[in-house]
């Protein structure tokens, strides 16, 4: 796999792959609409023309417009970013000591009844 990589051009691996969670809720609505929507439409137009096949041409159109509204990040998707605490720094000594003692149940306390 990292052969495959070596491949791949810089701006193709510069390209932001990532979407906040307000982006996720933003794109699940959108898709939901344009789903809705063209359903409706496509139920509406596909009754007056007597032709199923219409209205299910009409809702893959409205799948794939939503596909490609919602599917890639989109620069509108990314606006509201997490701000991530920063890394703490760790004692090796303290890791080693805590990892070492196993706790071990005292059998004291009440029974659930």
């Amino acid at each position: 796999m990292d052969f495959l990589m070596k491949l791949v051009p810089d701006f193709i691996k510069n390209i932001p792959t990532h979407m906040d969670y307000e982006g996720q809720k933003r794109a699940e609505r959108i898709f939901q609409v344009i789903i809705v929507v063209f359903a409706i439409v496509g139920f509406i137009w596909g009754w007056m023309c007597q032709q199923f096949s219409q209205t299910v041409y009409i809702l893959f159109a409205g799948f794939v417009l939503s596909c490609i509204f919602t599917l890639p990040p989109w620069p509108c998707y990314r606006k509201s970013p997490l701000t991530w605490q920063p890394a703490r720094e760790i004692n090796e000594e303290k890791t080693m000591k805590d990892s070492t003692s196993v706790q071990t149940p005292t059998g004291k306390g009440k029974k659930k009844k």
